[in-house]
């Protein structure tokens, strides 16, 4: 993020973090998400799509751009991008499924690439130092889907916070839940004012505006899920610390069924998933086996795939993304939550391990 215009974090119930329906609560959980998380400006929203929607809108991003993003990826990124008027660009991975492929991307630049989304997919972030180099140099904005990877830390900071804008999500499931929600981060004011603005109708716009000169949304957070969201952000240590000992756990429990290896842990990672790559044919249909078995899984309960293969998604005709393919194809991501308790993480384990174990395509 652009650090160079940073104020102290804003004082709740002042004029500029004000709306016509921004409650006391909003204003309270954004404070503290600033604090807490090291940025000026927050944002709270009604979902995780909803905070990309407007991240891309507040940058001036619609009809007509192009927007780089990764193949390995869910759908509500590349949902966000179209809501926008944007063309989605897909990008392959690297062999490590973390990082996107810069040499991939660069041969799909054109003088509309406007903005480059990486989606910190299952919380693990790529390396912030090549990913803002290789933007810069091709004069890139940095939105981040950050919704997976609340607390997650990469070069000393939060995931979210590297870019120009970050965007997160607090649907059940995540680090910090609240039934639904959602949240933006940004150090750059001029993005903080739009995306403020247009979650609210475009009712209180920034200074150098009218009200209702932008076709804004109602994307703002309930009073009652932003005291739940609050509530949550007050025990993040907590629930972070939750969430990497069940997937420590996890991976203990199963480290010993040859048919499942466990992804390495990258430094500062929030734990987000229980990763393994799978050593079986039909790697896809074991996941939905499992998925019937009551495991929750990203390819057999959510239907993971690379994002190019959906023909929803694609706005035009381009090479596949294999490397995204064969990843999300090959691993099994099982779904937590910290009100799991660690005996029905050892109950999961015992049905992982035998299903695995007796696996016939």
């Amino acid at each position: 993020m652009n650090r160079t215009s940073a104020a102290p974090p804003p004082t709740p119930g002042t004029p500029h973090t004000s709306t016509p329906f921004t409650t006391e609560r909003a204003r309270a959980y954004e404070h503290d998400l600033t604090r807490t998380l090291g940025v000026t400006h927050a944002i709270s929203v009604s979902s995780g799509t909803a905070a990309l929607h407007v991240a891309l809108l507040a940058a001036g991003i619609g009809p007509g751009d192009e927007v780089l993003v990764p193949a390995l990826t869910v759908p509500m990124p590349i949902a966000a991008v179209h809501h926008a008027g944007a063309t989605p660009v897909f990008v392959d991975c690297d062999a490590d499924g973390i990082d996107l492929d810069l040499n991939d991307a660069a041969t799909k630049l054109t003088p509309r690439s406007r903005a480059l989304l990486p989606v910190h997919l299952w919380g693990r972030v790529p390396d912030p130092v090549d990913l803002h180099a290789f933007a810069g140099e091709h004069r890139l904005l940095v939105i981040e889907d950050a919704c997976q990877a609340i607390g997650t830390r990469t070069g000393g900071q939060w995931a979210g916070t590297h870019g120009d804008i970050g965007c997160f999500s607090t649907k059940d499931g995540k680090l910090i839940w609240s039934g639904e929600g959602g949240f933006l981060l940004t150090n750059d004011a001029t993005l903080a004012g739009e995306a403020r603005a247009l979650s609210n109708h475009y009712l209180a716009p920034p200074a150098d505006r009218s009200p209702l000169a932008r076709i804004g949304y109602n994307y703002r957070l309930a009073e009652s899920l932003a005291a739940h969201a609050h509530s949550n952000l007050i025990r993040l240590t907590e629930l972070l610390a939750r969430r990497r000992a069940q997937a420590a756990l996890l991976t203990r429990l199963l480290h010993d069924v040859d048919q499942l290896e466990p992804l390495p842990a990258p430094a500062g990672w929030n734990g987000y998933s229980a990763l393994f790559r799978i050593h079986l044919d039909e790697p896809r249909a074991f996941c939905a086996l499992l998925a019937a078995h009551g495991v929750p899984n990203s390819v057999g309960t959510f239907h993971l795939t690379a994002a190019d293969r959906r023909p929803a998604l694609v706005s035009r005709p381009a090479p596949a993304c294999h490397r995204a393919a064969r990843f999300i194809d090959r691993t099994l991501a099982l779904v937590l939550h910290d009100a799991l308790p660690d005996e029905h993480l050892h109950t999961l384990a015992t049905t992982i391990a035998k299903e695995a174990r007796a696996w016939t395509p």
